[in-house]
């Protein structure tokens, strides 16, 4: 698994910094599509994308916990649609089946300054980067990481940082060929998380479906332009772009925040309903997930 959690997005071009210190800018559209419609759009944007070589087929796992103020002060920025804002977390790629110690893991500070998208990150063994962000104590490094570990414990510590909640979700990816190189599409099934049992090596953790099981999040993500021929797609398909966080669903499915609209237990499934489920709106999509 280390050369999935070192490189499962390294197709997104990073920036000349250390060797175990990524960072990079973009743009991301992102759309809420039925599991079925976006198995589809999978198979078209085959014809013209490649898979990335870090998603097998089926995809992979992508483990997310994020850390956060008492007063959930990100999520109320990503909320209240800051120009500039930002989120820490330990990210880790691959089933959570074996975790110890030493599985590679991704301390990462994303950051939105107006539509750019900016990731700054560190692979780091599991149990340094708990040393870093949960026991608020320095680690090793080199000199051109310092920076970057400064400021996460910097933020931990002026910000009071504290775990608040885990996503997980199943991840398929393409990435673009020959002109389209920048380009990356992600598929991102059964979503689901937890607001305890922080450590990812739990065992049989309570898990609940943040978004319906039967939808997806499909994610484009460019360095600049987004090609015509994704627009053209995305309009033949009547797809409609949402402003959709995995981490703001969490907090809102388990009642952390009183913006809170619905959870379901992993166990369960939605009802079937009599309009076709393409010619939902998202927002009905959503709901009728939650029932």
């Amino acid at each position: 698994m280390v050369s999935q959690a070192a490189g499962a997005e390294g197709d997104e071009q990073p920036l000349h910094v250390a060797s175990r210190l990524h960072a990079f800018n973009r743009f991301e559209l992102k759309y809420l599509v039925p599991v079925e419609q976006a198995a589809e759009i999978r198979d078209e944007l085959g014809e013209r994308m490649d898979r990335d070589l870090n998603s097998p087929v089926g995809g992979y796992g992508v483990w997310s916990l994020y850390y956060d103020t008492p007063q959930l002060r990100f999520y109320w920025e990503k909320i209240e649609g800051l120009k500039f804002r930002r989120k820490l977390r330990i990210r880790h790629y691959g089933d959570l089946d074996g975790v110890t110690d030493e599985s590679p893991v991704c301390v990462e500070i994303k950051q939105r300054v107006n539509r750019v998208t900016q990731k700054r990150r560190i692979t780091l063994p599991y149990g340094i980067a708990r040393r870093l962000c949960d026991s608020r104590e320095m680690v090793d490094h080199s000199p051109r990481e310092s920076a970057f570990i400064q400021e996460v414990l910097e933020l931990i510590v002026r910000l009071n940082l504290q775990p608040t909640a885990i996503t997980g979700y199943q991840r398929e990816a393409l990435v673009g060929r020959h002109a389209d190189t920048g380009l990356r599409v992600t598929f991102d099934r059964r979503i689901r998380g937890r607001d305890r049992d922080f450590h990812f090596g739990t065992p049989t953790p309570e898990n609940r479906f943040t978004i319906p099981p039967h939808m997806s999040v499909m994610e484009v993500k460019v360095n600049e332009r987004t090609p015509y021929w994704i627009t053209d797609l995305a309009a033949r398909r009547n797809l409609n772009l949402v402003r959709i966080s995995k981490y703001v669903q969490s907090i809102e499915a388990f009642g952390l925040a009183p913006r809170s609209v619905f959870h379901i237990h992993e166990a369960d499934y939605p009802p079937p309903t009599s309009t076709p489920i393409e010619q939902q709106p998202p927002h009905a999509l959503l709901k009728a997930g939650a029932q």
